[in-house]
């Protein structure tokens, strides 16, 4: 067997960036349709929680860990947001140009796009898909302030947490990334016009039976 090495040449990966974001507003049939694009995405910082040990003890040894259900949440913060996420934010419009708050808030799916860069291609060597289900918003401050000598732009943010769907002999999961260096790029190709439409479609997001038959 060879000895391992470090460093080679293209093997120097980095991820950076954010990109593409796609907000998917459940409709009453709870399907994930009529994506919509998320302009001025900032960033987006996932942040899983549970998954702790609570440790057992027996015959004064330990005897095992019971680890707790992982829980996946995000933060998204961004300089604007598409009209269809006020309904995820607990707005509604009541009449034209006029929101009210404190309304029941939509579920929501969410696909956003980061670089994948090495050594040798730099931010061209591919990307990460990012697929967030079943996503709800909670109220968040915003700050409004005055225009200065040092103008800057307000910036929105919202943290979410998520409802897992379901996922044929795994668990049920609220989060899919897919690599673009590592999938076919045909099979790619066919994921993406449904997450982003076409000439004659919808952008929708699949559910993961639908996302695994597209890849396999």
């Amino acid at each position: 067997m060879a000895r391992l090495t470090w460093d080679n040449t293209g093997e120097r990966l980095y991820e950076t960036g954010v990109r593409n974001g796609v907000l998917y507003v459940v409709d009453a049939q709870g399907a994930y349709s009529n994506g919509v694009a998320w302009n001025g995405l900032i960033s987006v910082t996932e942040s899983p929680s549970g998954a702790e040990a609570t440790a057992l003890y027996a015959d004064d040894i330990k005897y095992l860990n019971l680890i707790s259900a992982e829980e996946f949440g995000a933060t998204i913060e961004a300089y604007t947001y598409p009209d269809e996420f006020m309904e995820c934010d607990g707005s509604v419009e009541i009449a034209t140009g006029a929101v009210i708050g404190q309304q029941n808030r939509k579920m929501f799916g969410l696909c956003y796009r980061t670089v994948l860069g090495n050594d040798v291609d730099g931010n061209d060597h591919g990307y990460k898909l990012h697929i967030i289900y079943g996503a709800q918003a909670s109220p968040s401050d915003k700050e409004y302030g005055t225009i200065d000598d040092s103008p800057d732009a307000i910036t929105f943010s919202w943290e979410i947490t998520t409802t897992p769907v379901s996922v044929t002999n795994h668990k049920p999961t609220a989060t899919v990334t897919i690599d673009s260096t590592k999938v076919d790029a045909t099979k790619l190709a066919a994921l993406e016009a449904v997450l982003y439409g076409g000439e004659n479609t919808t952008a929708r997001l699949p559910l993961p039976a639908e996302l695994i038959t597209l890849l396999s």
